[in-house]
């Protein structure tokens, strides 16, 4: 498995450039990470799981999907999720999203409920969110790989590790970024995202199991353009492909 973890340096999100100073990109601020044994030992596991006929989501070239959408210098707002889908045709590398013609899974149809209460957007049909990411939305799972019909099958291989230095690194040299943190697991994980530099939007998770203990009904999106306008930078277009 050949890690990538390149900047798309074509990228252009307004004025969202600004939010870290100097800009840095993920390979400047990984590089150390790439280097600890336990990365090395967890790419081998995953090249190995898939050497020997073992089914893995996503396909090696969309694991680090995420970073490769959303540099980091252009990181507004971050959306964690757990590990990536496991069934086939849904994981390409970013939480929540599915490549069409595969259908919003149920946390997805939640979150364009939502979206439709919030900010007035008609739910959209398809699933794809990579326009959220090219503007600035790192839509991260905590886990990046996951075992065809086994959910949490790679959890506590390494990935916590590394997705948790992610987080850091962008509380630490970034500022101005809202945090969206979904369910107890999510909440956990970005615990120590400091309070005075960003903005922290807490929910249940989307889940038909707690969507309606609170995440429907928390403005989250609306809350995040209007902190982003605050601060000078500019707001996600929500909408996708559908709606324009």
């Amino acid at each position: 498995m050949h890690e990538n973890t390149s900047d798309n340096t074509n990228s252009t999100v307004g004025t969202a450039a600004h939010i870290t100073t100097p800009k840095l990109t993920w390979t400047e601020v990984l590089s150390g990470e790439r280097e600890q044994p336990y990365f090395r030992e967890l790419l081998d596991f995953v090249e190995s799981e898939r050497r020997t006929g073992t089914v893995v989501y996503p396909k090696n070239a969309e694991v680090f999907n995420a970073l490769q959408c959303t540099p980091f210098d252009q990181a507004k707002v971050v959306i964690i999720g757990q590990d990536p889908y496991h069934g086939p045709n849904q994981a390409h590398g970013l939480c929540f999203s599915v490549k069409a013609p595969t259908p919003p899974p149920p946390s997805l149809v939640n979150i364009f409920l939502e979206l439709e209460g919030d900010l007035g957007i008609a739910r959209s049909k398809q699933g794809d969110l990579e326009p959220w990411a090219r503007q600035g939305v790192l839509l991260l799972n905590s886990v990046l790989t996951v075992e065809e019909g086994k959910p949490g099958s790679h959890a506590l291989r390494g990935w916590e590790r590394f997705t948790d230095r992610i987080i850091r690194e962008l509380n630490d040299h970034g500022s101005h970024i809202v945090f969206m943190l979904w369910g107890a697991y999510a909440q956990k994980k970005g615990a120590f995202v400091d309070r005075a530099k960003h903005l922290v939007l807490e929910a249940p998770h989307p889940s038909p199991l707690s969507a309606y203990r609170g995440f429907l009904g928390c403005k989250h999106f609306s809350q995040a353009n209007d902190y982003l306008l605050q601060h000078g930078l500019v707001p996600v277009d929500w909408r996708l492909s559908d709606h324009l």
